[in-house]
């Protein structure tokens, strides 16, 4: 099938529905999702949307606060028009229908995470996430403009190279004109070419073992752009969320957010002991990056699979009403967590690095913009302030659409792109060719891209991917399309994204942290080093 969209929108959390929802007004648009639109990061988004809403806040504090935790690398123009544009953003989310938690006087109820000098995190209970997603998609479902084309895999994204044209990074005017995009259920790969293409696929989590990522988020958007010759940036900075519910069984690992450390919550050791206070002053509330390497360093010291959290000294009754998800969850597993202390583990989380883009979310290919996760617009830094990201696609997805809408009487389309042809290629009758591949590359972005790294284990992970890389680029060549076999090469290209950057990065950066390239001045690594000599 061929088909004509004005916008092309590739992936429905928060970043490009909120797009869509504008873009509609000016023409067609047409969202992408491999699985059901609901299934996205979005969804299990859990602490919230950091925006200053009242005093004592200001946009200065929470700007300074998003560039301590960022370790200064993040370019401060951008963070300050995120957060002095976050109120307007976040009036149009309530206007849309979200409902975040009140007070009795009618004040929003704030919320205080890890690195945030104040209560600023908007939120409703602890599924906000949710809440923003059901919203947004109600309303593209009942907007006539808007079509969501569910179990949908977009394979590559179109540029002068579908037209027979050698290109590189340094090619004048790269422009993307669409994407191909498997339709899963008729087995068959469509063109769908567009005026305007929007990357909103999310981050890359399952490049390791253990991530609260759902299992869509193989870093798809990412790789795509990269294939296409786009620039890529930062992706030596990936967060592990401290707090993951250690429970082998299941995966994703369940998030517990970190509002419940904001609400009180502490860090503890398996004898119950407090540790926090040997890494950082701002204790179990210090930034991300922090508390995942002290953690990761008590379980080395300790041999424990996991630390605990407990909040057992707060109140049943706001447990259970300000956070009765992770009060359901981990009764379910037979933990209650007013009674007994929560096992959790650090995690993969979130990319704080991906797809370059300016400030208004353009990549470096023409007509490609890139929102959300999946983005690289300087807001992060080396390492993302708590509930900054839902923030970040909203303000971002606007700025998209401003410079779309701009743009769109000029852009034409592209009919002389071809079809996509896959003579000579074969179903694959072994997936365990696939299968086997993830789990290795799993192990090793796991065992030597973590928390901690060092040059060896860098160079033994670089060592061991191109063995898995070529054996995939074999495979693919000669196999008819099918989503895990994309999603593994996808998978493959972002972990060597992530351990090229993470190479060439000759220091110790937010969450990029080397044992060769120690910060001594900081207490934490003080005991990280001792650590890593042992």
């Amino acid at each position: 099938m061929r088909k004509h969209v004005d916008f092309l929108v590739i992936g429905s959390g928060i970043a490009g529905l909120s797009f869509a929802l504008k873009a509609a007004k000016k023409g067609k648009v047409c969202i992408i999702t491999k699985n059901s639109a609901e299934e996205t990061a979005t969804k299990y988004a859990q602490g919230g949307i950091a925006a200053v809403t009242y005093t004592p806040d200001t946009y200065e504090k929470h700007i300074q606060d998003t560039l301590i935790a960022g370790d200064d690398l993040n370019d401060e123009k951008i963070v300050r028009l995120t957060i002095t544009e976050a109120p307007e953003r976040v009036k149009e989310l309530v206007e849309w229908g979200v409902e975040f938690d009140k007070t009795e006087s009618g004040k929003y109820d704030l919320a205080r995470e890890g690195g945030h000098s104040e209560f600023r995190v908007l939120h409703y209970k602890d599924q906000t996430g949710l809440e923003i997603e059901r919203t947004l998609l109600r309303q593209a479902h009942e907007n006539t403009n808007i079509e969501i084309l569910e179990n949908h895999f977009t394979v590559d994204i179109l540029t002068q190279h579908h037209l027979g044209m050698e290109v590189n990074r340094s090619t004048p005017d790269l422009t993307c004109y669409g994407a191909y995009v498997l339709d899963k259920v008729n087995n068959r790969i469509d063109t769908i070419l567009a005026k305007t293409t929007l990357m909103a696929t999310g981050g890359a989590g399952n490049v390791y073992a253990t991530t609260t990522n759902p299992p869509v988020a193989t870093g798809d958007g990412i790789a795509m752009v990269h294939r296409a010759k786009g620039v890529v940036e930062k992706m030596e900075f990936i967060q592990f969320h401290p707090t993951a519910l250690y429970y082998p069984a299941e995966k994703p690992a369940f998030l517990i957010t970190e509002a419940l450390r904001g609400f009180g919550a502490i860090l503890k050791d398996r004898k119950g002991n407090e540790f926090m206070q040997k890494y950082d002053k701002r204790l179990s509330l210090a930034p991300r990056d922090i508390v995942a390497r002290a953690i990761d360093n008590e379980l080395k010291i300790s041999g424990e699979d996991h630390v605990y959290l407990d909040c057992r000294h707060i109140n049943k009754e706001d447990l259970l009403s300000h956070f009765p998800g992770v009060y359901a969850k981990c009764l379910s597993i037979g933990i209650d967590i007013s009674k007994e202390m929560i096992p959790v583990v650090p995690s993969a989380h979130y990319l704080c690095g991906g797809i370059k883009v300016n400030e208004n979310s353009q990549s470096t290919i023409r007509n490609l913009y890139a929102v959300g996760e999946c983005s690289s617009t300087g807001l992060h830094g080396a390492n993302r302030l708590a509930s900054n990201s839902l923030l970040e696609a909203l303000v971002f997805s606007h700025r998209a659409f401003i410079d779309a809408s701009n743009k769109f009487n000029t852009i034409s389309f592209s009919d002389d792109i071809p079809d996509w042809d896959a003579e000579g290629t074969v179903m694959t009758e072994e997936m365990v060719l696939i299968t086997q591949t993830i789990k290795e590359l799993q192990a090793i972005m796991s065992n030597y891209v973590g928390i901690v790294r060092s040059n060896l284990r860098l160079q033994r992970a670089a060592d061991r991917l191109a063995i898995l890389r070529r054996e995939t680029e074999d495979l693919y060549k000669r196999s008819v399309i099918i989503e895990k076999l994309c999603e593994v090469r996808n998978l493959i290209t972002v972990a060597g994204l992530i351990i090229r950057m993470a190479q060439e990065r000759k220091e110790s950066r937010g969450l990029h942290f080397s044992i060769d390239y120690p910060k001594s001045s900081e207490k934490v690594e003080v005991y990280f080093n001792q650590e890593s000599e042992l």
